[in-house]
């Protein structure tokens, strides 16, 4: 018998990724509006005429840009420019637009790209959010094949609460990432998405796409966007009381980070606190008490001054607690403006209420619930105003006892608490 023939394989043509388009306005009236209500004057006037003739520009094939804008438009902009007397990191990358209006067949696409998000950093350290997000955007579609720049329109506008135009952003990222082999950008829309779905109150599709994020940051071996990820996931699992996931995730975005990871103080904050609503007060404490020199801005430092009255109270650590009880309340009474107050009065009031201090415990729940009922908080206002309705449903005639004292921590959730503590130590030397 004749051994039968095999039929050569067929060759299997290379898969063609679609790429998907992205919205490119929110809910303005008309393109670019945003940049003329956040920067005033001539300044506003002249990023709202860049920024479209750069979307204009984009718009056409190299070889159809020769005759794109009329005749004296680069002097037009060029006497704009120079009456408005623009910061001196602005002027390069504004001269770049210009020059672009001037000659629009010889501009370099990079060139154009590079000014544009230039423009959108110097915006959003400026706090003009809609300012950003057009010049980031503008970038994007100067350089249509960039993963990075659609990914920083995501970014952008997921911070501004543009969840449609984001998600988009971040799916086009991913898709063109796919085809360049840009891997990073790639995790990091993915991370993206995860945290767009945890604003938007979808947990499960969130935590996907976060694992999505993870596997590509593994397989490519990106350490900081594994870190991230791993920090993303332990935060949901934390919040779901998934105990021994949340640990895990926990330690691997410890190992993940390193020493000299921004975000370290970050997750070590987030891993203090997940042991303090365990219970685990000892091991808290020593945490935050080390991230005290890591809090640069007041707001944070109130936040962490707050961890410690909580976690000192649950330790039993009377004289700390009244030290920084008091620091924390007289901080206050000094400048209540800051955003999260009513979070620092709540933590305040759980520590008293801890140590059976009820007095302190209700003027903190008290002055919770009118801060943020005048801040319009609504989700501070009724977690302030049930804890305020428990210090005093159990308060007794001669004030509440303290809580039992919780058992000691596992000991490897000690050992842990010692790594993060010589890592933030060893972290302020570093820097």
């Amino acid at each position: 018998m004749r051994p039968k023939r095999l039929s050569p394989p067929v060759r299997r043509t290379a898969r063609r990724w679609r790429t998907p388009p992205a919205i490119t306005h929110g809910a303005e009236a008309y393109e670019g509006l945003a940049i003329l209500e956040e920067v005033k004057g001539q300044l506003g006037f002249l990023l709202w005429q860049v920024g479209r003739d750069v979307a204009l520009w984009a718009s056409f094939e190299p070889e159809q840009r020769g005759n794109l804008f009329e005749p004296g438009s680069e002097a037009a902009l060029h006497a704009l420019l120079r009456s408005t007397g623009v910061e001196v990191q602005l002027e390069s990358p504004l001269m770049t637009l210009v020059r672009m209006v001037g000659s629009p067949e010889t501009a370099r696409a990079e060139a154009v790209e590079l000014a544009c998000q230039y423009i959108a950093f110097w915006a959003d350290g400026h706090g003009y959010g809609g300012t950003a997000v057009s010049f980031a955007q503008a970038a994007a579609m100067a350089v249509p094949y960039d993963a990075g720049a659609a990914y920083a329109v995501g970014r952008l506008a997921r911070r501004r609460a543009e969840h449609s135009r984001a998600e988009t952003w971040y799916r086009r990222s991913i898709a063109l990432a796919r085809q360049s082999g840009d891997w990073s950008s790639y995790a990091l829309a993915f991370s993206g998405l995860g945290n767009l779905y945890m604003q938007r109150g979808n947990v499960p599709s969130a935590r996907r796409f976060h694992l999505r994020a993870l596997k590509a940051a593994r397989r490519h071996s990106l350490r900081s966007i594994q870190g991230s990820a791993q920090h993303d996931l332990f935060v949901i699992a934390a919040g779901h009381n998934h105990l021994d996931e949340a640990e895990r995730y926990a330690r691997s975005a410890f190992e993940s980070y390193g020493l000299d990871h921004p975000r370290l103080p970050a997750l070590a904050h987030d891993i203090a606190y997940f042991w303090l609503e365990r219970g685990h007060f000892a091991p808290a404490l020593t945490v935050f008490e080390a991230l005290d020199p890591h809090m640069a801005r007041h707001e944070d430092r109130l936040v962490a001054l707050a961890n410690i009255v909580r976690a000192a109270a649950g330790a039993g650590e009377r004289r700390q607690f009244d030290q920084k009880f008091d620091e924390v309340w007289d901080a206050l009474d000094r400048d209540d403006s800051t955003a999260k107050a009513a979070e620092v009065l709540l933590e305040l009031a759980r520590g008293a209420a801890q140590l059976g201090e009820t007095e302190r415990a209700e003027r903190a729940a008290e002055r919770a619930v009118r801060t943020a009922r005048a801040r319009g908080e609504s989700k501070e206002l009724l977690t302030a105003e049930s804890v305020l309705d428990s210090v005093r449903r159990t308060r007794g005639a001669r004030g509440r006892a303290a809580e039992a004292p919780h058992p000691p921590a596992p000991e490897e959730t000690e050992m842990f608490a010692t790594d993060l503590v010589r890592s933030l130590n060893a972290s302020l030397v570093i820097r």
